[in-house]
C-alpha cells in the first residue's frame, strides 16, 4: 500500500514576511489611496498630522515592545526634532526685506521682542536646508545617545529609566519656555511660512507634504520590519527576555540598548520635523509630560509588539480625541486615562493581540479550505 505524500508547507519565516509586507502594502492602499479619495483636504491635513506622532509610536515599539525599554520622554526628541525644522523655517520667514520694521532686521520677531541684537550662533547654521535636514536625527540621537550612555552603563533601566526620562520631558519644556528669547518660550516659533520659497500654507502644499510623510513613515515602517528579522532584532527580544543571560553569552547589552534607544529617538525627531512643517508651528506644548504619555498610550493601544499595529492605534486614539474634544470638551481626558486602563486590564498587547487572536485564526481557516473531492471507487482486486 503507497502512503500519500503532501508537500512542506511554507517557511514560517518566509510566511511572516509576506504577511508583514501584505500588511505594510495595506497600510500604504489605506494612507495614500482610499483616505485622500474621501476626506477633505482640512481633515486629511489632521490625518497627516496624527501621522507625525506614528513615527514616535513605531520607534517605541523597538524600543519598548522588543527591547523592553519604557521611555515616558519621547515628546523630548519629537520636539527637538520639530525645533529644528522650525528654525530653519523662521530663517526663512525672517529675511531682511520681511523685518525691516523691527529693530533689528534679519532676525526672528520674538529675538526682537525680548532685545536681541544678533542671531546666536547656534541658530546660524539652519540656514542651511542640507543641515536642517541632518539635524532633524542627529540633535535627537546625540541628545538620546548622552542620555542613554550616562545610565545603561550603569545598567539603569526598569521604572527608574521610565521615570528619569518622564522627568527629562519636564526639564526641557520647562527650559525652553524660559529662554524665551531662543526659543520663542511658551508661544514656540510660530508663523512659518515658506520652504525654499515654496508656501508650506496653501491646502496643495499641504496635500503634498501629506504624501512626504505617508512615505517616509511607510519606509520606517520597513526599517523596522528589517531590524526585526535581521540577528539585531533577535537579540532586543532576547535582552527584554532575559537581559543576564544575554549577557553571559558575551554580548554589550548596554550597547544594544544604546542603539535602539537613540534609533526610536532619531524617528521621533523626524516625525517632529513633518509636524512642523505640516501644521506650521511647533511649541513646548509637545515635549512636555503630558504629550510623552500620550505616545506611549497609542503604542499600548494598537500593540506594543506590532509596528502596524502602533499607526493604527495612532490613527483612532487621535480621532477619539478629536471627537471627544469636539463633542465632550471638558470629559475627553478621563476618557483617554479609561481607555488606557482597558488596554492595561482587558487587551494588554492592544489591538494587534485582538486581531492575532480571534481575527488571524479566522481568517487563516476561511483561506485554508480545500474544496469537496469527488469519492472514488477503488478497482477490484485481480483474481
Amino acid at each position: 500500500m503507497s502512503k500519500s505524500f503532501s508537500p512542506p508547507s511554507l517557511a514560517p519565516k518566509a510566511f511572516t514576511r509576506s504577511k508583514d509586507l501584505i500588511g505594510v502594502l495595506l497600510l500604504a492602499v489605506l494612507l495614500a489611496v482610499v483616505l485622500p479619495l474621501i476626506l477633505d483636504p482640512f481633515r486629511l491635513n489632521m490625518v497627516g498630522k496624527y501621522l507625525t506622532y506614528a513615527f514616535v509610536a513605531v520607534g517605541l515599539v523597538l524600543c519598548w515592545g522588543n527591547a523592553g525599554i519604557l521611555s515616558l520622554g519621547q515628546g523630548v526628541f519629537f520636539g527637538l526634532g520639530g525645533y529644528c525644522m522650525a528654525m530653519y523655517l523662521k530663517l526663512q520667514a525672517s529675511t531682511p526685506e520681511a523685518t525691516k520694521i523691527q529693530s533689528t532686521p534679519g532676525i526672528p520677531d520674538f529675538m526682537d521682542w525680548n532685545q536681541i541684537t544678533q542671531l546666536p550662533f547656534f541658530w546660524v547654521p539652519f540656514k542651511s536646508l542640507g543641515f536642517s535636514i541632518i539635524a532633524v536625527m542627529a540633535v535627537p540621537a546625540v541628545f538620546a545617545l548622552v542620555l542613554a550612555y550616562a545610565l545603561f552603563k550603569r545598567r539603569v533601566g526598569g521604572v527608574y529609566f521610565a521615570i528619569i526620562t518622564q522627568a527629562l520631558a519636564a526639564i526641557m519644556s520647562i527650559l525652553i519656555i524660559g529662554q524665551q528669547g531662543y526659543t520663542g518660550g511658551v508661544n514656540g516659533i510660530t508663523d512659518l511660512r515658506t520652504l525654499q520659497g515654496w508656501d508650506i500654507r496653501t491646502d496643495n502644499a499641504k496635500f503634498i507634504l501629506y504624501f512626504v510623510n505617508v512615505a517616509l513613515l511607510v519606509g520606517s515602517i520597513l526599517l523596522c520590519q528589517f531590524i526585526n528579522r535581521s540577528k539585531l532584532g533577535r537579540i532586543l527580544v532576547a535582552m527584554r527576555d532575559k537581559e543576564d543571560r544575554v549577557r553571559f553569552s558575551g554580548y554589550d547589552v548596554a550597547s544594544f540598548k544604546i542603539f535602539v534607544f537613540c534609533f526610536a529617538a532619531a524617528l521621533a525627531g523626524v516625525g517632529g520635523a513633518m509636524f512642523t512643517l505640516q501644521v506650521g508651528f511647533m511649541s513646548p506644548s509637545f515635549v512636555g509630560i503630558t504629550p510623552s504619555i500620550e505616545m506611549v498610550i497609542y503604542t499600548a493601544v494598537g500593540g506594543r509588539l506590532s509596528l502596524l499595529g502602533a499607526v493604527y492605534g495612532t490613527l483612532l486614539v487621535n480621532w477619539a480625541k478629536t471627537s471627544f474634544s469636539e463633542s465632550f470638551p471638558e470629559l475627553w481626558l478621563f476618557g483617554l486615562g479609561g481607555l488606557f486602563i482597558a488596554v492595561v486590564l482587558l487587551f494588554p498587547n492592544g489591538l494587534a493581540g485582538l486581531y492575532r487572536s480571534y481575527v488571524e485564526p479566522r481568517l487563516g481557516a476561511l483561506f485554508s479550505r480545500k474544496p469537496p473531492q469527488a469519492a472514488t471507487t477503488a478497482p477490484a482486486p485481480a483474481e
